[in-house]
């Protein structure tokens, strides 16, 4: 019985550190959970700020400025902090019937729309979207 004084003290120490072990994990796994958590927020703001600077981009340069549209236009979004690419498609229209005698043009835009966010602007993330501006020609 006297050997036995020692072995309390032994299998407490055990159980002590397979529960700091635990402790260490659970620690860790938290740590990564909110870096997760953090990443996946910056890349919806991201989405967010990219969809907003490309309905203001749209509703600034809309009418005569789209139309006009001869070669590649690049703006910045120095609120958001996004860089939209106005760039006209060569293709044609669509439509082909004639509207109160005069013919119809189309000029066709594809613009898009590019936000940076992450750990030293690591991520990137484009939104695409096109449009068809139809006018009278007057022909």
């Amino acid at each position: 019985m006297h050997k036995e004084h020692g072995m309390v003290l032994f299998l407490s120490l055990i159980v002590l550190l397979i529960m700091t072990v635990i402790g260490v994990a659970l620690a860790v796994n938290s740590n990564q959970s909110m870096k997760m958590a953090g990443a996946g927020a910056e890349r919806v703001e991201a989405m967010t700020a990219a969809q907003g600077a490309q309905d203001r981009v749209i509703s600034v340069n809309g009418g005569a400025t789209l139309i006009n549209l001869a070669s590649t236009m690049v703006t910045n979004d120095t609120q958001l902090g996004v860089t939209n690419t106005l760039e006209p498609i060569a293709s044609g229209c669509k439509r082909r019937e004639k509207a109160h005698g005069a013919s119809i043009g189309c000029n066709r835009i594809s613009v898009s729309s590019t936000a940076v966010f992450g750990r030293n602007d690591l991520g990137q993330l484009t939104v695409v979207t096109g449009i068809e501006q139809e006018f009278t020609t007057g022909k």
